[in-house]
Formats: C-alpha cells, structure tokens, sequence
C-alpha cells in the first residue's frame, strides 16, 4: 500500500517525514525510526522514551542525536505524560525543555500539544500508538496527537484540530494532517468490547474493523482519518503512512510484538 510518508536514511539514522509538510517550507519535523542509537536490549537502538526503564543518560544521547537529524535543539523539546487521554494543551514559550532530559518535568495527563509559536519543538512518544501531525500553514500554527485506541475512540485526533481552531483561529479544511505509523489492522486484534465502543460512535464502521474466527481486526489510522473528516479536515489534506509498526518491528519499536518491554519512537514538529 501506498505511503505519503517519505523514509530518509543517513550514516547515523533513519526517519520519515510528510512531503506536504516539507514542501511549505514551514516546519522542521519527523518520526524516528528505531536505528541508529545507543540503548542496549530490549531497547536498541534509538530509544526516545524516559518513561521505559531504559538508562536515561543514553535516552538523552539518543534525542540528542535525532534532533540534531532535523536541525532542532533537543532540550528545547517539550514532551508530555502520555496517559492515553484527550487533553489537549496549548504550549507556550514558558513550556519550553519541559520533558526534554527529565521526564518528571513533562506536561502532566496530556496526548497533545498545540502552538502557534516558533522554535517551539513540541514531541510525542510511540510503540504502537497512532502519531498525528498538524500544520495550519495559514496562521501558521502546529500540533501533535497521541492516539491508541482509547485515545482514537475519544477522537483526540479531531479534538486537537478542533483546538487548534478555538485557539488560533485554524481553519480545519485548510490544516495538513499526518497520520503516521502505528499498529495495523494486519495486526491489531481486539475483542468485542472494544469493538462495541467503536461502533457507537464511528460510522461508517466497516471501514475501520472486520471479523476473524474469533476477534476483530481493528484499523486505528483509519478510525483516526474518519473522525478528523467529521471535524471538517479535508480528505486530500490527510496524509497517510499505511504503515504497521508490528509487521515493520525490525524499523520501529512494537509493544506488541516485544511483550511490552521495549522503546519508543518520537514524532517531533516545530515551526521555523
């Protein structure tokens, strides 16, 4: 399947970025890869996660060495404590390092961040989870998601767009968004439950599951894509990586395929 994410490779790293993105020239932005770090088992290599059990000091070497991958300061980073819920916080020059080399310093309950504000590097962390980029190149103003499935089923995606407009005045049929890697629904089995939930509140619903022996197979960057289309994003505007972490466990960090023990990757965007 086609990708609107490109991969670049250099000597030291491997990371993709949305060639929508680049081509306004607006932004510096990425999602890492797992290659090219100094974090030992289960974590190897490029390790961006504080929050894992992984040694800090090579942690901080690794954003570090990302950052300066995408002409970006890494401790000017702002990092959050992900808790897989929908707040959406709006960051500020005082926000600035907050997370970057301490995880105790990150924005607490928060799966993502907006801002209209430049050389702010806002990041979001991932082993399976759905990354979405934002960029109102008009005002010009960015944002970044982190969606698993309880995030995706209380569409912070479309919240986050929705923010965006509230606080900056974004038009959302004017916003480029990027849904990034993620697991897949090759892969991503969930029970009735889940699916239940889904159903009442995603339509249409055959478009992000379907049925196997037992469970279900469940399609979160799909899911994500159906509700930012209700909150008024435009389908040519959605940029889609069609990539699962699970399949690709040899590029990117899976909980799933790795029993929970292991890294994450970053999705980092600041305007110019």
């Amino acid at each position: 399947m086609k990708s609107d994410f490109r991969l670049w490779e250099t000597e030291t790293s491997a990371y993709l970025t949305i060639p929508r993105f680049d081509d306004t020239d607006l932004v510096q932005h990425g999602f890492s890869t797992r290659l090219g770090g100094y974090s030992q088992p289960p974590f190897q290599s490029l390790n961006l996660g504080l929050h894992v059990g992984d040694d800090k000091e090579s942690v901080v070497k690794n954003r570090r060495l990302f950052c300066e991958s995408l002409k970006i300061n890494w401790q000017d980073l702002v990092a959050a404590e992900q808790v897989h819920g929908d707040a959406v916080y709006i960051v500020s020059a005082e926000d600035k390092g907050k997370g970057a080399a301490n995880y105790v310093t990150a924005l607490s309950a928060t799966d993502a961040l907006i801002t209209n504000q430049p050389y702010l590097p806002l990041s979001t962390y991932y082993a399976d989870c759905v990354p979405i980029f934002y960029l109102d190149p008009e005002t010009p103003a960015i944002g970044l998601a982190h969606a698993g499935w309880k995030g995706t089923l209380a569409k912070i995606g479309a919240k986050t767009l929705l923010k965006m407009a509230e606080a900056f005045g974004s038009r959302p049929d004017k916003c480029l968004i990027g849904i990034g890697p993620s697991i897949g629904s090759c892969c991503y089995e969930v029970d009735e439950f889940i699916i239940n939930k889904f159903k009442e509140y995603f339509w249409p619903v055959e478009q992000i599951f379907y049925p196997t022996s037992s469970k279900w197979k469940l399609n979160l960057q799909e899911a994500n894509k159906l509700a930012l289309l209700e909150a008024g994003a435009l389908n040519e505007n959605i940029f889609m990586s069609n990539i699962c972490t699970r399949c690709q466990n040899d590029l990117f960090f899976s909980y799933r395929a790795e029993g929970g023990k292991t890294g994450r990757m970053a999705a980092v965007i600041m305007l110019k």
